[in-house]
């Protein structure tokens, strides 16, 4: 098998054969849940090599140059567990030419792993049919043929067909749209400038309404939501400035926001012009909103800036955590900022624990030769890329300092895609003066061993303190005690106090249930409508073997796909022989709702074999 020079997660072979530029033309059928159509491929050619692209589960129809309309061989190979099957396309015929373009026409398969089709009783409207897609991480050559690998960017175009009455938006600028009355289809033309890694190409097709946010700002999503979350997202305009302030120029144009139906598997998708949401947000009082802030902040830190191959995911992930928290901090307070970075740390204990501390995917620099990008999805490149720049910006001056790295290390590398051996050079170039500072960092712990960082950051504990008090307040009472709890214990949090209080009663070993259910009681948590919250006080009550909370968790898990939440609840309930049947029989009847990253991965925390989870 022969894979990508500079990625072990793509057969493509961008060094001799560079896409630069593509166009999309397709049709979308809601029937046979397929998108049909053709790519129009502008490749570049350094040496006389074939052509090869990443393919998954795609039927190739069709491959011609696009400027004679000549056939060109090809050669479409066997299917490879998760990297698909390797497109190799001739080009002797152009053998003289450094410039080419090659189109390819082709089908989706109904199985494409980046696509979710909803009926529409799974839609909040009921009456129309829906469609929406995620690439990240090597997804996106189950949709389309390309070189599937972030260390090539391109703009594209697009075309969609679609029914009428639907609306299609893309990780593009709408340039407009033609209606074919006799035929009851739409034609949406796009058009994204900025050159894009493909995971980042993304399309949904539904029953969308929108509303005005802020001055180059819409929500969008079905009409059951759409007031709802324009309230919630009102700040938006707020957090794009004030993350400009800290990096440079929004280059995007547009920044709108589209909530989708509960079975999206991420809490958000930073497609650009387009971020995707969960309705999981939706807390009614903005409590988690600031997870609009991550995706703001990865309009610079990985849309702009983009980790080469995904052994380098923290450089997206990582640094779009430490802008996220700079912002939370300039808009409620350096405490706020602090508090976000302790749960953070606590993320990644969870994850390190999860793992095992001796794991590799606990590195923070990857070796993903021979492993699903997916299979090492984690708070991992999130929250110890996160600590180790925190960790950083205290040993170099402070944030005075650090932030103008910050904006300095955007503008060298922005529309390009780089490895952590180029940051690490940069931060040495940048703090000349301070290599003796660098030069004590334990670099090989903090990048290339597993488990948990070297050093843990001091962070300001002022509102994590009051959240301690109160649990150890709980731990410590006695059953006679209780009655000295009420709602006025909370009344002051934050929401994101509560959760770091309930993630306080999480570590303990043991929680007895006549105290879960106290709590439960008094601060309300039954009626809550803050899924941060919610999904913390189910873990406690599985954790504590509280046969109350069985249904609440399995309505949980079956009501929403975001896998930060279901994963380890699934887990729990595997950990309990009360409940591991009920978990795999509910995976079973809800699997087909799911998305494949969700379905797949659950599929392994249930350890379900992988032959029984193919969809249908």
């Amino acid at each position: 098998m022969s894979l990508s020079k500079n990625d072990p997660n793509s057969f493509s072979n961008p060094e001799e054969c560079t896409v630069s530029h593509i166009d999309l033309r397709l049709e979308v059928d809601f029937k046979k849940h397929i998108l049909k159509g053709c790519v129009n491929l502008s490749v570049e050619r350094n040496t006389n090599a074939s052509l090869v692209l990443d393919t998954r589960d795609l039927t190739i129809l069709n491959v011609y140059d696009g400027d004679t309309l000549q056939k060109l061989g090809y050669s479409l190979g066997n299917p490879v567990t998760f990297y698909g099957s390797k497109l190799e396309i001739n080009l002797t015929s152009q053998a003289d030419s450094k410039k080419c373009r090659v189109c390819i026409d082709y089908e989706t398969s109904p199985k494409c792993s980046a696509l979710q089709w909803l009926k529409p009783n799974q839609t909040s409207g009921k009456k129309h049919p829906y469609l929406f897609s995620q690439c990240q991480p090597i997804h996106a050559r189950s949709m389309l043929p390309c070189q599937d690998t972030p260390g090539i960017k391109t703009p594209y175009n697009a075309v969609v067909t679609a029914p009428s009455e639907l609306t299609v938006l893309m990780s593009a600028v709408k340039v407009s749209e033609d209606l074919d009355e006799s035929k009851l289809i739409k034609s949406h033309t796009f058009k994204q400038k900025v050159p894009i890694p493909s995971y980042l190409i993304a399309i949904v097709v539904g029953a969308l309404e929108k509303r005005k946010i802020g001055p180059r700002s819409h929500i969008w999503s079905e009409k059951e939501y759409v007031d709802k979350a324009a309230e919630e997202f009102s700040e938006t305009e707020q957090m794009i400035s004030t993350a400009e302030d800290l990096l440079g120029e929004y280059v995007w144009g547009i920044y709108d926001l589209l909530v989708l139906p509960p079975s999206f598997p991420y809490g958000g998708m930073e497609n650009p012009c387009l971020t995707f949401l969960t309705p999981t947000l939706l807390a009614g009082d903005k409590s988690l909103a600031d997870v609009v802030a991550h995706e703001i902040s990865h309009s610079w830190t990985g849309n702009l800036v983009t980790n080469r191959n995904f052994e380098h995911f923290w450089l997206n992930e990582g640094f779009t955590c430490f802008v996220e928290n700079k912002i939370v901090g300039r808009m409620h307070g350096e405490s706020a900022r602090h508090l976000h970075a302790l749960e953070g740390w606590e993320l990644l204990e969870y994850a390190v624990e999860t793992y095992g501390e001796k794991n590799p995917l606990t590195k923070l620099v990857l070796d993903l030769r021979g492993i699903d990008p997916d299979d090492a999805f984690s708070s991992v490149p999130y929250e110890k890329g996160h600590t180790l720049l925190f960790y950083l910006e205290t040993l170099l001056g402070g944030a005075d300092v650090f932030d103008k790295f910050l904006r300095a290390y955007i503008q060298e590398y922005k529309y390009k895609s780089i490895d952590t051996d180029t940051w690490k050079m940069f931060l040495y170039k940048y703090f000349s003066n301070q290599k003796d500072v660098l030069d004590k960092v334990d670099w090989n712990a903090w990048l290339y061993t597993p488990g948990m960082p070297p050093v843990k950051p001091e962070y300001d504990c002022s509102l994590a303190k009051k959240c301690m008090n109160l649990a150890g307040l709980w731990t410590q009472a006695s059953a006679e005690d209780l009655d000295q709890f009420s709602a006025k214990d909370i009344a002051e949090f934050s929401s994101y106090q509560l959760q770091k209080f309930l993630s306080f009663l999480l570590q303990e070993e043991s929680f007895p249930l006549n105290k879960i259910e106290k709590l439960t009681d008094v601060y309300g948590l039954k009626n809550t409508r803050n899924s941060e919250v919610q999904y913390r006080w189910i873990r406690l009550g599985l954790k504590a073997q509280w046969k109350g909370i069985i249904d609440s968790a399995l309505e949980f898990v079956t009501t929403i796909g975001r896998m930060k939440f279901i994963r380890p609840i699934y887990r729990d309930m595997y950990a309990w022989d009360e409940t591991r049947e009920k978990a795999i029989s509910v995976y079973y009847q809800h699997r087909d709702e799911m998305m494949y990253q969700s379905a797949s991965a659950i599929a392994k925390d249930l350890h379900i074999s992988e032959t029984k989870t193919e969809h249908s």
